[in-house]
């Protein structure tokens, strides 16, 4: 799907908007993970998400920040004011959907949601995403029903080892992080549907 000139210029103002404030708020859990060395820090374990390595070290939003594919997810978060509280304790099991995901929305959709005053409805959307509890992909299983952070549920398939949420596929799962788990889905998967 093409993208129009006015929606990139949009998306890449949020972008540098909610990198330099979800930067500002990393930075005061930084001094808690620096604790080890360099080389230490190095050696973690972690997946590859949109060119960055995320590791159990960082928080989900920490670990997201590194994400190419994430930006816009990143600019809904900091638009509808949940920074915080996904860099809180948790734990939660996030289903993140990519950029491209977001694109696959009908044509306006990203730019007024992230309007101020459709915070409500945004929070709702994002909301949606977020399950209480660390659900690695071992955990959900076929015809599960997850109670969502916005009070409704979201429905697990399996078939084999691929796993999808209300028709979402989960492209990369189990994303570690220290208060909680993300995967990583093809489609934004919208409450009442």
């Amino acid at each position: 799907m093409k993208k129009s000139g006015k929606f990139l210029a949009i998306a890449t103002a949020f972008t540098l908007v909610s990198f330099s404030g979800f930067a500002q708020m990393a930075s005061a859990n930084k001094a808690k993970h620096n604790s080890g060395t360099h080389k230490e820090m190095s050696k973690e374990k972690g997946v590859m998400v949109g060119g960055a390595l995320m590791v159990p070290s960082k928080n989900i939003v920490e670990n997201a920040l590194g994400s190419k594919d994430h930006t816009t997810l990143v600019a809904a978060v900091k638009a509808g004011g949940l920074v915080e509280t996904l860099m809180g304790a948790g734990p939660f099991t996030v289903f993140a959907p990519t950029n491209d995901a977001f694109n696959q929305l009908p044509a306006g959709t990203v730019e007024t949601l992230v309007k101020p005053e459709n915070k409500e409805k945004l929070v709702s959307i994002l909301t949606y995403h977020v399950v209480p509890g660390r659900l690695q992909a071992k955990d959900l299983k076929n015809g599960q029903t997850l109670k969502t952070v916005n009070g409704e549920t979201l429905t697990v398939t399996r078939k084999g080892n691929s796993v999808m949420i209300n028709g979402a596929t989960v492209a990369i799962a189990d994303v570690i992080s220290s208060n909680g788990v993300t995967h990583v889905i093809d489609k934004v998967v919208l409450p009442g549907m």
